[in-house]
């Protein structure tokens, strides 16, 4: 069952259907009609199939852990077809590689769109390759959905970008919540802040300023692809920093903790949920070390983060089991790691707004469907989901963490918050659901 919640009625935005077009031959959600009765054609759909299509970074600098978590789409689409499908559609999934550079990333959302013509966007991956496109998404009017990174660009302004949605917390509110947790357990640290050089680095940087602005000493950025990073850590240690708020991707985890060791910089690290897998941050540490450091997840021990799903280390818990049930039926080759996880539970929150959109779903009814019933959707993110109208943001919190032998102990409880100003508070509800029996999420339509 869904959980209950109130959300108002939702109006169809601005700009969302062009001036009348079909009105008169198309109920809300449905598809419009071609003249005979019959529901004319959306791209991307037949009445057995449903095209869907990503941007992941299959090779390159970003590719160790980003590259696993379309074969965890893939995964759960597979079980959804194996079991009947959505409204008797099968998924189909289809990923190209841009190697995390926006350039390609545009060549290849091209492709996508206009060959492969998918009825939606779903998960695609990465900050500054992600803002290459999502204009030009919005403007072809094809729903941007679930996008891999918590940039405010996917979902701060719906007015502006209505057919874009994220899914993890946003980078400002694991900010404020990281900021908070400073301020109220380190007052006195001297704070670093290690940046990557774009929305991802600046909206956690202004969350965490909201709490800790008078804490912080020193500030500095990395650009992706350019893998010297020791005038930044040396900078930090010039201006004796003795906590990092690290804001970037794993492997510049393991190349500021390489720098470190290097420098004897001692400082305690506090990295962004994104860049903190121990299982892939420590592999990364062997290949970059070049066997001199072992890798081993606990060479991050007592480093701290946040968690906003169930991870592998989460035995107890009902959707780990589910995960490693589907993953075991239709995985790829390989086992079940967390960023694997992250595309499980993303495919689960798609598979619920297709089911939202009722039998005969259009581009513009699921982004209706996702703002009228999106902040009820279950699944095991720890927090709420705030799609509205208003608001096509993702998941509204997490708990703050310290690793130790790979795994992370809980130092909060789920913390949940908005942009802005909004206050911080504590919310344990959707961290107590569980998936259905079947695996299999049963969404009414919206309409």
């Amino acid at each position: 069952m869904q959980r209950t919640r109130r959300f108002r009625r939702a109006t169809r935005l601005a700009g969302l259907l062009t001036a009348g077009a079909l009105l008169a031959a198309c109920g809300a959600g449905g598809r419009p009609d071609d003249g005979d009765g019959k529901p004319a054609a959306e791209a991307g759909i037949t009445e057995d199939t449903i095209r869907i299509g990503a941007h992941f970074p299959l090779t390159g600098v970003a590719a160790p852990g980003y590259s696993e978590i379309p074969s965890g789409h893939k995964a759960y689409y597979d079980y959804v077809n194996a079991n009947g499908g959505v409204n008797g559609r099968k998924i189909e999934y289809v990923v190209k590689d841009d190697a995390y550079n926006p350039t390609n990333t545009s060549t290849v959302t091209n492709e996508l769109v206009l060959k492969e013509e998918i009825f939606g966007m779903v998960a695609g991956l990465g900050t500054p390759t992600h803002s290459a496109v999502v204009d030009f998404l919005n403007a072809e009017k094809v729903p941007d959905l679930m996008v891999s990174s918590g940039s405010l660009m996917w979902g701060d302004d719906p007015a502006k970008r209505p057919y874009s949605f994220g899914w993890q917390p946003d980078y400002m509110i694991e900010g404020k919540i990281i900021g908070q947790w400073v301020k109220e357990n380190m007052p006195d640290a001297k704070v670093g802040l290690f940046l990557q050089d774009d929305d991802f680095g600046r909206d956690g940087e202004a969350g965490a300023r909201k709490y800790i602005d008078d804490q912080i000493v020193e500030t500095v950025k990395y650009t992706p692809g350019n893998t010297d990073v020791a005038p930044q850590l040396a900078a930090l240690q010039a201006a004796g920093v003795d906590l990092v708020l690290g804001f970037n991707v794993p492997s510049y985890t393991a190349l500021s903790q390489l720098t470190a060791m290097k420098i004897n910089f001692g400082a305690k690290w506090f990295y962004s949920n994104v860049g903190s897998d121990p299982a892939l941050v420590g592999s990364l540490l062997a290949r970059f070390s070049e066997g001199k450091v072992k890798g081993s997840a606990g060479l991050l021990d007592g480093i701290l983060t946040t968690e906003y799903i169930p991870g592998t280390d989460a035995t107890d818990s009902e959707w780990l089991k589910l995960w490693q049930k589907v993953w075991d039926a239709h995985g790829a080759e390989g086992e079940l790691t967390n960023y694997r996880i992250y595309g499980l539970s993303q495919a689960y929150t798609f598979v619920q707004g297709l089911q939202a959109a009722g039998d005969n779903p259009t581009r513009e009814g699921v982004v209706e469907a996702l703002e009228k019933v999106g902040s009820t959707l279950e699944g095991p993110g720890l927090a709420p989901f705030r799609y509205s109208e208003d608001s096509h943001l993702g998941i509204s919190g997490m708990e703050v963490v310290r690793l130790k032998d790979g795994k992370g102990e809980a130092l909060t409880p789920v913390l949940v918050t908005d942009i802005g100003d909004a206050p911080i508070k504590e919310d344990d509800s959707a961290a107590k659901d569980a998936p259905p029996a079947n695996g299999i999420p049963d969404v009414q339509p919206a309409f």
